[in-house]
């Protein structure tokens, strides 16, 4: 039996390990985070390459000498900026997967089983995903493109795509476990494709001024559900 998704991404979260130098004192090591909050800043607003010493330590108001003492390379305040942002996101997913997992059993617990009723169960979660990629959309739009961002970049760097490959093992087994709730009879092959179809639309939807989804996208995902759940195909319920 896998690990429930909550526990492997607190174990994801809890393994992040930093390459910079650590804060020897409780003041310095609020400063070390004003630095690393300053770089994903930097990020979002010009990409990794307006990443500089001279940059990060304007946006975060500190010397110059700052940045430089903790992180002795680009590389490392890169790979600290993103691992920082892998343990936050790990403590987020770990709350979101037990919420959902709760949510997805007292639905099931309420659907009547028949072909009706898992096409609605269907259109249901699906409109959940929706939903979740449109709250990524408004309140978490400047991490998304950060994410995106060292995900390029990883392409080039080892020790960020050992980050990567981190934060997506939290995204597939949460999607895994919720599937195998919903009874998929193949969750980790269907985890790839939903992962892929939310990816996919919060990408597109970043390339938007709004959060207006694309709707081709939107009936692949409902889609997706009612072959999951076996309930016929969209529109079966009526």
């Amino acid at each position: 039996m896998p690990q429930g998704a909550a526990t492997v991404a607190t174990a994801v979260g809890q393994a992040v390990r930093y390459q910079g130098r650590k804060a020897a004192r409780q003041g310095s090591e609020q400063r070390r985070q004003d630095i690393l909050d300053a770089t994903m800043r930097v990020v979002v607003r010009d990409g990794l390459r307006g990443v500089r010493h001279r940059a990060v330590a304007a946006e975060a108001d500190v010397p110059l000498s700052a940045t430089t003492y903790y992180f002795k390379d680009l590389d490392d305040l890169l790979n600290d900026t993103f691992a920082h942002y892998v343990e936050r996101s790990a403590a987020f997913m770990a709350k979101l997967w037990l919420n959902t997992e709760s949510l997805l059993r007292e639905l099931l617990a309420e659907n009547d089983g028949t072909p009706a009723g898992r096409s609605r169960l269907a259109d249901t979660i699906a409109q959940m995903a929706v939903d979740y990629v449109q709250r990524q959309l408004r309140s978490r739009r400047d991490y998304l493109i950060a994410e995106q961002a060292f995900r390029q970049e990883a392409l080039l760097n080892p020790r960020l795509a050992a980050l990567v490959c981190s934060h997506e093992r939290i995204l597939l087994q949460g999607a895994r476990q919720l599937l195998e709730v919903l009874g998929s009879r193949e969750p980790s092959e269907d985890a790839q494709l939903l992962t892929a179809i939310i990816g996919r639309m919060e990408y597109q939807g970043l390339l938007k001024p709004d959060t207006a989804l694309d709707g081709h996208q939107m009936n692949t995902l409902v889609r997706f559900m009612h072959l999951v759940l076996g309930s016929g195909g969209p529109g079966s319920s009526r």
